[in-house]
């Protein structure tokens, strides 16, 4: 427009008698660096007094308490605990009793507890490991099948290694729930002694609140929940296992009856594999590169590195997968199957009504509608979002068959224990219908709905018939078992039922061990619709588990459904 003028030195264009100039581009100026933040000072206790470090639940009040960042924890420092704060007391084994001892000079005295015994495979496993420990192994594969006695083992083995080396620490990564799996390990340790030494026992969830510690040994109870770089979980567990370190690395004893769906899920006994062949631990950074490199039959793919489907191929890698540990002198991996024989998993069809399945197959209609569109996008978000909507559905089509047949198993007077994926669609609708049949039921699910323990303690001592559950390891619910409180679980002979079909094999086989464990039998059942893809999904799960039995410590019990219209990345387990 006539009469406007550019602003010198705008940064734009500006044209005088047909010569073209630019403004002279603004100095940057230079960047102040960030203040770091100085470590707050550890609190420190006066004369006749302790630093005491409390396990305070989120938004509880604690009066007097002071929330310290450094350590995540509340802090009260004093002669003696009020009473105001004492249902915060850690147990002994926890991180915030761990962290409390480290603090004052003295540590507090361990109660007495009830003795364990160990029984001979305990020790004879104990005696592998420590003989892999004192040969300079790095990390030693304990894959028992469930209930054989993995935990025995490997506190028995921690104590065995401490006798041929400094150690001091020792940390235990459990799995979920915490209020299973922590009094469960606090009391394994105390029953068969803790040598000595200072254990902190914490959970796969809370690994990030001890990544900056030192430990001399790390047992990592379920380590398959560690097969993934992606996550956050490795960053913490790579800097508590020493995975990327030379010097300083903690002994690891990683205790799994199901490691992984394929070797390219075998990432932290990568340190193992570097030691093995002479190698750098840098050359092992990249599993799935250095598989390639000892020319396993795996690829890139469209979703990243595959393993081949060839049978013949992958036999031939898990052989070598053996030989490297089994063989090795001494041996890196141990695996002993349950005495007491494989676990008897067979289907159990479910005839839809007609409305039943007029409801199914609209369902499938729209799920594979979505589907088409997810692959068409290549929107691998979008499909297993539909997955997951399907699976819920399809679930709840089935509820009242999976609550008749309940019915049936506690008229002969047998427990059950059903495992669910989902809370609103299974889990809630099946406990209600038992408990408005007057079937009392124990809840292990939902996050703080119910305290898990008292829950899974109603259950065993046979208060409760019936106890629907999500998690997939890490209780027990046999027949028989030791409670806490020296009692026996009742005999009564326990069913499980998968009211879904699982997709990943390891959850599966997990699964089943929760009741057919430590000397005692349980057959499973696996619902399905009749005439659907889900009894696709139970046929090869079953095959899968047959198949694994006999060699779970490597056998690929990898993607379950493998219909062409399903993506493979929407199977992916998470």
């Amino acid at each position: 427009m006539p009469g406007r003028r550019r602003k010198a030195g705008s940064g734009r264009t500006a044209h005088t008698r047909g010569t073209t100039t630019r403004a002279a581009p603004r100095k940057a100026s230079p960047r102040k660096a960030a203040p770091t933040k100085a470590a707050p000072e550890l609190p420190t206790a006066g004369p006749g007094e302790r630093v005491w470090v409390l396990a305070v639940p989120f938004r509880a009040p604690a009066p007097g308490a002071v929330w310290h960042a450094g350590l995540q924890a509340h802090v009260w420092v004093g002669r003696e605990l009020p009473p105001e704060l004492v249902p915060y007391d850690p147990p002994p084994y926890s991180l915030e009793r761990f962290l409390e001892d480290e603090l004052n000079v003295e540590p507090r005295p361990i109660p007495p507890a009830r003795p364990l015994t160990p029984r001979e495979q305990q020790c004879d496993g104990a005696d592998v490991i420590a003989a892999h420990a004192a040969a300079g192994g790095r990390v030693f594969l304990l894959g028992d099948d469930p209930g054989v006695g993995k935990t025995g083992t490997a506190i028995l083995a921690v104590k065995a290694v401490a006798e041929q080396r400094d150690v001091r620490t020792v940390l235990v990564i459990a799995d979920r729930p915490a209020a299973i799996t922590i009094p469960h390990w606090a009391r394994s340790i105390a029953g068969f002694g803790d040598g000595g030494l200072r254990w902190c026992v914490t959970t796969w969830d809370r690994l990030g609140k001890v990544a900056k510690l030192r430990f001399d040994v790390v047992v990592a109870d379920e380590a398959h929940m560690v097969r993934h770089t992606t996550t956050r979980r490795w960053k913490h567990w790579k800097a508590v296992s020493g995975a990327a370190r030379v010097k300083g690395t903690p002994y690891v004893l990683a205790a799994t009856a199901t490691p992984a769906h394929t070797p390219l899920e075998l990432p932290y006994l990568a340190p193992e594999f570097a030691a093995r062949h002479g190698e750098s631990i840098k050359e092992w950074a990249d599993l799935p590169t250095a598989l390639d490199r000892h020319r396993f039959h795996v690829e890139r793919g469209r979703y990243g590195w595959q393993w081949t489907e060839d049978a013949d191929e992958r036999r031939a890698d898990l052989a070598r997968l053996q030989e490297w540990l089994a063989r090795a002198d001494p041996p890196a991996t141990l695996h002993r199957p349950a005495p007491w024989g494989p676990v008897s998993v067979t289907g159990t069809p479910v005839l839809l009504t007609p409305a039943e399945r007029a409801q199914y197959e609209a369902e499938w209609s729209e799920f594979r509608a979505e589907m088409q569109l997810a692959r068409r996008g290549r929107q691998t978000a979008r499909g297993r979002a539909a997955l997951l909507r399907f699976r819920q559905k399809a679930g709840l089509i089935r509820v009242q068959a999976t609550v008749d047949w309940i019915k049936a198993q506690v008229e002969a007077e047998r427990q059950v224990a059903v495992s669910v994926e989902f809370v609103e669609t299974a889990a809630d609708p099946i406990r209600a219908a038992l408990l408005d049949a007057g079937i009392p039921v124990a809840g292990i699910y939902g996050r703080d709905r119910f305290d898990v323990e008292a829950e899974r303690l109603r259950f065993q001592r046979g208060e409760a018939a019936v106890c629907v559950f999500t998690v997939t390891a890490s209780i027990s619910l046999h027949a028989g078992e030791l409670l806490p409180d020296g009692a026996t679980a009742s005999e009564a002979p326990r069913v499980g039922l998968f009211h879904q079909p699982r997709f990943s094999g390891i959850q599966a086989r997990q699964v089943t061990g929760r009741t057919h464990r430590d000397g005692k039998t349980s057959p499973w059942r696996v619902a399905f619709a009749a005439d659907t893809v889900e009894e696709q999904v139970a046929r090869v799960m079953v095959e899968r588990l047959a198949v694994s039995g006999s060699t779970a410590s490597l056998r690929e019990i990898a993607e379950l459904l493998e219909a062409d219209w399903l993506p493979a990345a929407a199977l992916t387990d998470a």
